[in-house]
């Protein structure tokens, strides 16, 4: 007896299931909650990335394999910053694909209100926006 299996969803599927559960927000968007105190900025971008392309300003820098164990609010490696569960968290990743996994990992540790920045930190030096080497 053989068993038909479902097919397992393919990257871009996937990215469309889990940005189908949270709002996504643009960088002058972010950028504004952020000079507002109504958002944390994270960037999860690898050294050689920040490297290269620079810092966005005022950004928690956290590489992306630990970034859940630093913005878990009742973890033991928490960054300061992970306040609470209400923290509005806008993951920065290099073209805002890998952000939009993070978010979702974020959200399955009760983080309900982590986005990612669309387009990521290229979109954030496109519209202008401040960065540091």
């Amino acid at each position: 007896m053989s068993t038909v299996r479902e097919q397992p969803p393919g990257t871009d599927e996937l990215l469309e299931r889990v940005r189908a559960d949270y709002e996504r927000i643009e960088a002058r968007a972010a950028y504004d909650a952020a000079q507002a105190g109504e958002a944390l900025l994270v960037d999860i971008r690898y050294a050689a990335l920040r490297e290269r392309d620079g810092l966005v300003p005022g950004a928690l820098v956290v590489e992306r394999n630990e970034l859940e164990w630093r913005l878990d609010p009742r973890g033991s490696h928490r960054a300061p910053e992970a306040t609470g569960h209400d923290l509005r968290a806008v993951v920065i990743c290099d073209e805002g694909y890998a952000s939009s996994l993070a978010a979702a990992s974020l959200h399955r540790l009760g983080l309900h209100r982590a986005t990612d920045l669309i387009g990521g930190f290229q979109a954030w030096r496109a519209a202008g926006l401040p960065v540091t080497p």
